[in-house]
């Protein structure tokens, strides 16, 4: 597996601006218990969205995905409240531990959406201790997730609870996104993926993403998750029900703004929702064609 490096650092200036942001007085060490405050404030304080890539996108810029490499990712956090999809959250999580000196790895995975895909997500490891914790920057599950060799392993929280098992070769993740509450899988591929993978599968999104088109937003305040999801303003709430609502602009602003605590200036640039094509190829194309 590839280890990080120096290079996967931050500056020690941005460091500590995303520390204190995060609610840290001072640096932690890289204890497992560090390991565990670092992310729940993760999950609490920086979330999954789309905001900027939609940006992006709309106003077709050839240049660089935002939040491609850590600094930008973290400047724009810091300046708007903003976070990334799964490839910016990741790259950005994993520079953030390998400041602290964690040993960690950058993974690779595939959410299931059709039976035979190439991998489509980004993930996180950690080891420590002698074992292995999945740090995920999309599923924000709370805590670090355990996985292990030979049982499954629970996250049993009614709001953000899943489960890992291995499967015919693979660690196979239970979770619940907000487009689909009743469950998904996520399976791990693999561990050793560097930086130019980050990069290159992320710049494989530009001609077409589910975060291309309309607002995509995760994170956890308090016990519950909130967020937006194709049109839908959802909740999972902290006794595990569902409440999603049709989101109009004047509520997705309202959402952004007072409950994610987004700039305004970012918002005002956020282009309206768009409906998402199917993916080029798919049977829903070629019979729409």
């Amino acid at each position: 597996m590839n280890s990080r490096s120096p290079a996967d650092g931050l500056p020690q200036d941005l460091l500590e601006r995303v520390l204190v942001r995060l609610g840290f007085q001072h640096q932690p060490g890289n204890t497992h218990k560090d390991l565990t405050a670092i992310y729940a404030a993760w999950c609490q304080k920086v979330p999954f969205d789309n905001v900027r890539k939609l940006i992006h996108m709309r106003a077709e810029n050839p240049g660089t995905l935002p939040g491609s490499h850590a600094e930008d990712f973290f400047t724009a956090w810091l300046t708007h409240g903003t976070g990334g999809t799964c490839w910016a959250g990741s790259g950005a999580l994993f520079s953030l531990l390998a400041s602290l000196g964690f040993d960690c790895r950058r993974g690779l995975a595939t959410m299931l959406v059709a039976p035979e895909l190439p991998p489509n997500h980004a993930t996180v490891l950690v080891k420590i201790d002698g074992a292995n914790y999945l740090m995920d920057s999309s599923l924000l599950c709370g805590e670090p997730l355990r996985i292990d060799e030979e049982k499954e392993t629970v996250i049993p929280h009614p709001a953000w609870g899943l489960s890992c098992a291995k499967r015919d070769g693979r660690w196979h993740i239970a979770w619940r996104p907000l487009h689909k509450t009743d469950g998904f899988e996520c399976r791990i591929e693999h561990f050793d993926a560097g930086d130019a993978d980050y990069q290159s599968f992320y710049e494989a999104t530009r001609p077409w993403s589910p975060f291309n088109y309309e607002l995509t937003l995760r994170t956890n305040r308090g016990d519950k998750v909130i967020g937006a999801s194709f049109g839908q303003s959802v909740t999972l709430a902290d006794d595990g029900s569902v409440r999603s609502t049709p989101l109009s602009t004047e509520e997705r602003n309202r959402l952004l703004l007072e409950e994610i605590g987004l700039s305004e200036e970012i918002v005002s640039q956020l282009p309206p929702d768009m409906p998402t094509p199917p993916p080029p190829g798919s049977k829903t194309a070629q019979a729409e064609a």
